[in-house]
């Protein structure tokens, strides 16, 4: 049984909440986050996971706003673990898809054949603000980290900054309801991943950049822990602006034509 929410933020009129366990412990599914943000009688579900996050989300988010008032259905890319579950979605809201243009013509594979008609809408690469109730929810670029069309979402009202696949760390539900406040002993869950998926240390640079702008309390990524407080925020970046990843690490050796025989006697995935 899912535990109740994250509330991350909360005033009168806005809330933002994370629900970070919904997929089964111990099982071969990656631990991901999904988020409810809430303005007055807006709201909007940030990257909403996939089939097997859809029931528990769908009855959790329930209890905080009605779905059938569902503004928008926000993803910052198009990986399954962010909409696999879109046509599920798409039958029980009248939400919009918001998703980068790239992947505005592959998002309806997810669904069934018109399902998405006059749903989607496809935020050109410069991003943009998009209205959520009283005040706009900022889109900001963040291709190639790791998506080819891909989109952060700053909350300028609880200035939450929400990451995708940017900060993720490799944790149990229980551990991403802990945010992190201090980055050091916190990278070796991090850096794994980031070497493998981020595509490089220039495109890192260029968003760190950008990131430094904005007045950011907390970092909330797609997979693990929050990232909370000026100091740990502020390491993040420096680690982000150092972080050898992607291309910057693959050569001739990594383009060979294979040899070794794949066994297809031994079966499993990310579990075992």
């Amino acid at each position: 049984m899912a535990q109740p929410p994250v509330e991350l933020y909360r005033d009168a009129q806005h809330a933002c909440l994370m629900f970070p366990d919904l997929i089964e412990e111990g099982g071969q599914a990656v631990q991901a986050n999904q988020f409810l943000i809430v303005d007055g009688d807006t709201g909007a579900i940030i990257d909403p996971g996939g089939n097997l996050a859809f029931n528990e989300l769908f009855v959790g988010m329930s209890q905080h706003f009605p779905p059938h008032k569902l503004s928008y259905l926000i993803a910052s890319h198009a990986d399954p673990d962010i909409i696999a579950s879109l046509d599920r979605w798409m039958t029980s809201t009248r939400a919009t898809l918001v998703i980068s243009r790239v992947w505005e013509r592959f998002a309806p594979h997810f669904t069934k054949v018109g399902k998405t008609e006059n749903r989607v809408i496809g935020v050109p690469d410069e991003g943009g603000h998009l209205p959520l109730g009283r005040h706009e929810l900022v889109l900001l670029p963040a291709h190639f980290l790791h998506s080819e069309g891909n989109f952060h979402f700053y909350d300028p009202v609880s200035r939450i900054l929400f990451t995708g696949d940017l900060g993720v760390s490799m944790t149990s539900g229980a551990e991403a309801r802990v945010p992190v406040t201090q980055l050091a002993p916190h990278i070796p869950r991090m850096e794994g991943f980031h070497r493998r998926y981020m595509v490089s240390n220039k495109i890192l640079r260029l968003w760190t950049r950008m990131a430094r702008q904005l007045d950011i309390a907390m970092l909330v990524p797609q997979h693990g822990a929050p990232i909370l407080g000026p100091a740990a925020i502020r390491d993040f970046f420096d680690w982000l602006d150092q972080l050898q990843c992607g291309i910057d690490l693959f050569g001739e050796a990594a383009y060979r034509l294979p040899t070794a025989r794949i066994d297809p006697s031994v079966r499993g995935g990310p579990g075992r």
